[in-house]
């Protein structure tokens, strides 16, 4: 049946963006109880180490995990009898890993700092805005009309939710164009014949954690002397 000219079809660039943002609140949702057991592991091998310390160890933890996810994958696809149709499968469940760690980098990182994310908006705000690095930034502290450095601190922890969720809805279209249209690039170089697809998409990853940890950085600024 034809809808009509009021209820048309949904484009297809929106079903995808749709599709990227759902991914992400999957991501959110699967990794936010584990929060502090992630922060918990990172101090295991110095029960006395310092908040700063322990965001070292998050970061060396994030940026080993993700570039070893990507070469994975691009190793898989390389393999012999693996067709294309399979590796781009592997490369679509390794975009939610991806995510997943993403989002479990940002949201520990904030535990460390103390500041409160219980709720979806604010774990939205602060994912989308260290992944989308300085867009992210740039839109958080515009519409919260808050000036200054390290918006974690200034926006997340304190902007009422009404605010968030315009924030969020601002980020959402600024995270479908970078996010899916990276993604798929490094997916298109996982596929590459001969072990190309392992370089490309462990580097890629690589790449991708470098630039998500220094969003972080800027975004909470100095890590506190002291645990909250």
């Amino acid at each position: 049946m034809a809808a009509d000219a009021l209820d048309g079809p949904v484009p297809e660039a929106a079903v995808r963006g749709q599709r990227v943002l759902d991914l992400l609140d999957k991501a959110i949702s699967i990794q936010s109880p584990l929060v502090r057991k992630n922060v918990a592991r990172a101090r295991q091998r110095n029960p006395e180490a310092t908040p700063a310390q322990v965001i070292r160890n998050l970061e060396r933890m994030y940026v080993s995990a993700l570039a070893g996810s990507g070469a994975a994958v691009g190793g898989s696809a390389a393999a012999p009898g693996v067709g294309t149709g399979v590796a781009l499968a592997l490369s679509a469940g390794e975009a939610l890993s991806s995510l997943e760690l993403s989002a479990l980098f940002a949201l520990s990182i904030a535990e460390v700092h103390g500041i409160p994310i219980d709720e979806i908006e604010r774990r939205r705000t602060l994912v989308m805005g260290i992944m989308l690095g300085g867009t992210g930034s740039t839109t958080i502290t515009k519409i919260a009309e808050r000036t200054g450095q390290h918006w974690g601190r200034q926006v997340v922890a304190k902007v009422p939710v009404e605010t968030l969720r315009q924030i969020n809805g601002v980020l959402g279209k600024h995270f479908i164009t970078k996010y899916g249209t990276k993604q798929g690039i490094i997916v298109l170089g996982r596929v590459a014949p001969f072990g190309i697809g392992a370089v490309i998409g462990g580097s890629a990853n690589a790449a991708i954690a470098a630039l998500t940890v220094k969003a972080s950085r800027r975004a909470f600024g100095p890590p506190p002397t002291t645990w909250p």
